[in-house]
């Protein structure tokens, strides 16, 4: 979504960096288009101030930790964001005492924020490719390396109970994110191996003896 002010100064640079500052991002990432050159007149007489256009089209990324911050502002949360830029891809960090609650069972409301935010990023009409696309991801407190961590060792332990009684075990629903980590931790582990079952939301991992 472009953003654009109007914005006067003594001096086309001037104006640039009073409209830059009103829009609250860095002068370098703004354009402008002038309207009304500056002119200095006589004796404090017929001055004339530059008159300017400036506008800042924000990134994916941008959008997107927009979309957060403003969230978290209108629900009132002692938390803050910050957003980390890569290639392709960004990581928006919220921390703070009322961040927790954005968690949810299993991390249900964290991927539903990260759903959100990445569709606010990738919205077709605001794309100048529509072949770009920006990978958002939504961490709050390390929950989602610390979740990583917690299925790998579920999966590193329901597979030693499947070769030690030789019975396959099916592990609760888990989204598509989750089931790809267990997937992942077991290719690893020889002897066992495993599938997918059910629909959608229901969907869930069986372990069972590779023979």
């Amino acid at each position: 979504m472009k953003m654009e002010v109007t914005a006067q100064g003594k001096s086309v640079e001037a104006a640039v960096e009073a409209g830059a500052l009103e829009l609250g991002v860095d002068v370098s990432k703004v354009e402008y288009e002038v309207l009304t050159a500056p002119k200095k007149g006589f004796l404090g007489l017929g001055e004339v101030m530059a008159k300017v256009i400036v506008r800042y089209t924000p990134s994916p990324a941008e959008v997107a930790y927009n979309f957060v911050c403003t969230l978290l502002d209108d629900m009132d949360l002692d938390a803050d964001a910050e957003l980390e830029e890569s290639d392709g891809a960004a990581t928006i960090k919220i921390n703070g005492d009322d961040a927790g609650i954005l968690i949810g069972h299993h991390g249900d409301t964290l991927d539903s924020l990260q759903y959100l935010a990445s569709l606010a990023a990738n919205k077709k009409s605001e794309r100048e490719n529509e072949d770009d696309y920006t990978k958002i991801t939504v961490d709050i407190g390390d929950y989602r390396a610390k979740r990583e961590e917690t299925l790998r060792a579920l999966a590193r332990r329901m597979a030693a109970r499947v070769k030690k009684y030789g019975r396959s075990i099916a592990l609760e629903p888990m989204n598509p994110y989750e089931r790809r980590i267990i997937h992942s931790e077991i290719q690893g582990i020889a002897g066992v191996t495993t599938n997918s079952i059910g629909a959608e939301n229901n969907r869930k991992i069986v372990i069972y003896l590779d023979n």
